[in-house]
């Protein structure tokens, strides 16, 4: 089911009103429960049976953990329930990617490899749960929570429909505690998360979907296009990633927040960072602060020598691209931001003074911080390692538009300026919060609402057949 759908407008106020008619904690979380179950089932029914593998194995593993807090069998369970989640993961989304790189190498040795593909279609959100599951295992293993000894409601955390399918990634010792809480109905977190449900589909329906009809077509013709257009579509994309997950992120955090949870933050306007370790600090939180945890710091982190602390860097980010998605684009993706911030610490250790970080200097950090960041996207979206070679390659050499066509003309300079207005917010959330709290919340109500009215009309006219988000495919 997509949020951007009919169907979840009608699914979401049904739920959040039996939810609040429920007496008991015990029936709202098994009420949760079914509804997130059949939310998931929308697109494929048969694959929630892995969501049940994972879940049943994990909790099992994860109690008896618990019981064997301290000795060998608990560090041997833990390690079987890495190894269950990675092993799912392995064969619905890595097994055919490793299998054709192998068969690539040996080919190009003379050498035959005959291991036909699977045909499994890639279940959605499956890099997600797995991780989340994964996470609490080695939270009660290093004594950080206590295991949950209700199926029921462990099941929920695994499953909880707003963020089953893209994240965020909830750490158990976040989410957990608040499924043994009775959630009394809130006007003030209710309207709150309508606000910010409200902006998530402005950020996905108006700027990225319409985006993606003028990226899409280039990216995927790029032989037919110059480096002028693949430029501008390199740009556009970066605006469009953005407001395709922060927009689900918001809608995520929005609907839990109607029924009195809370979601970690995940974007906090990324494209002002003034580095890429700034970035990595306001991009897909969930994940950089998992990828920390449970990869960086046990690699050693910084606590170990410079060059095998450049090295878990680079480690990281490799494992992070390849989370991504079954293709050596992502591997190199990540990759890149590996190097960008091992460029960043060896540059830091030659770095007499400090530069002051306001002004145009600031101006100067942010906009090279994008540069990067855009350049990287290239092997994000690109189909292969020779459509972004190419892609790179017109864009330095190139300097013609090519067959730029822009369909829906008056639509698409209507997505430019929704656009910047999403800009101009971002801009006042980052450095004027106080104006921006002026000029919306203490307004009159009647402009609040006509402002309301504006957006829900803007959502109606742009909307295009439902599109999936970016990172369903992840």
């Amino acid at each position: 089911m997509l949020f951007n759908s009919i169907q979840f407008i009608l699914f979401f106020p049904i739920v959040v009103l039996i939810y609040y008619l429920l007496q008991t904690k015990k029936s709202r979380n098994i009420f949760l429960l079914i509804a997130s179950y059949y939310f998931y089932m929308n697109w494929n029914p048969i694959y929630v049976f892995l969501i049940l593998f994972s879940t049943i194995s994990t909790f099992c593993c994860s109690l008896f953990i618990e019981k064997n807090k301290g000795n060998k069998n608990a560090r041997a369970a833990l390690v079987m329930n890495i190894i269950i989640n990675l092993a799912i993961l392995f064969v619905f989304k890595y097994y055919n990617f490793i299998n054709d790189s192998v068969f690539s190498l040996l080919e190009s040795f003379g050498l035959r490899w005959n291991v036909p593909n699977l045909t499994f279609l890639l279940p959605v959100g499956i890099s997600f749960y797995t991780f989340q599951a994964i996470g609490y295992s080695i939270d009660v293993y290093r004594g950080r929570l206590d295991a949950e000894h209700s199926i029921i409601t462990y099941a929920l955390f695994v499953s909880f429909f707003p963020q089953l399918v893209a994240g965020p990634i909830e750490r158990a010792n976040n989410l957990l505690p608040q499924f043994h809480k009775k959630h009394i109905f809130d006007g003030k977190k209710v309207t709150d998360g309508l606000k910010l449900m409200l902006w998530g589909f402005f950020m996905k329906i108006c700027v990225a979907d319409r985006l993606g009809i003028y990226v899409d077509p280039i990216y995927n013709n790029v032989e037919n296009y110059g480096g002028c257009s693949l430029l501008i579509a390199t740009v556009l994309f970066a605006f469009q990633i953005y407001c395709d997950f922060c927009g689900y992120s918001l809608i995520a955090i929005g609907s839990a927040k109607c029924m009195g949870f809370s979601l970690m933050e995940n974007f906090r306007r990324p494209y002002f960072s003034i580095s890429i370790k700034d970035f990595w600090k306001r991009w897909h939180i969930s994940l950089s602060t998992w990828f920390m945890d449970y990869v960086y710091i046990p690699l050693g982190g910084n606590r170990v020598p410079f060059l095998r602390h450049l090295f878990n860097l680079l480690v990281t980010f490799l494992i992070s691209g390849l989370w991504h998605g079954a293709n050596w684009t992502f591997v190199i993706w990540g990759g890149i931001h590996g190097v960008y911030l091992i460029a960043e610490k060896v540059l830091s250790k030659f770095a007499r003074n400090k530069q002051d970080d306001t002004g145009p200097i600031h101006v100067l950090k942010v906009i090279w911080c994008f540069l990067l960041v855009s350049f990287a996207w290239i092997f994000f979206r690109a189909d292969s390692m020779q459509n972004a070679s190419t892609i790179i390659h017109k864009i330095f050499t190139d300097f013609q538009f090519g067959n730029i066509n822009v369909g829906q003309g008056k639509m698409f300079i209507l997505s430019l300026i929704m656009l910047a207005v999403l800009i101009l917010k971002d801009v006042l959330d980052e450095y004027f919060p106080e104006k921006l709290s002026l000029l919306f919340f203490n307004v009159h109500r009647v402009v609040r609402w006509f402002i309301y009215y504006v957006i829900i009309a803007l959502i109606l006219i742009m909307a295009t057949p439902s599109q999936n988000f970016i990172y369903f495919q992840f």
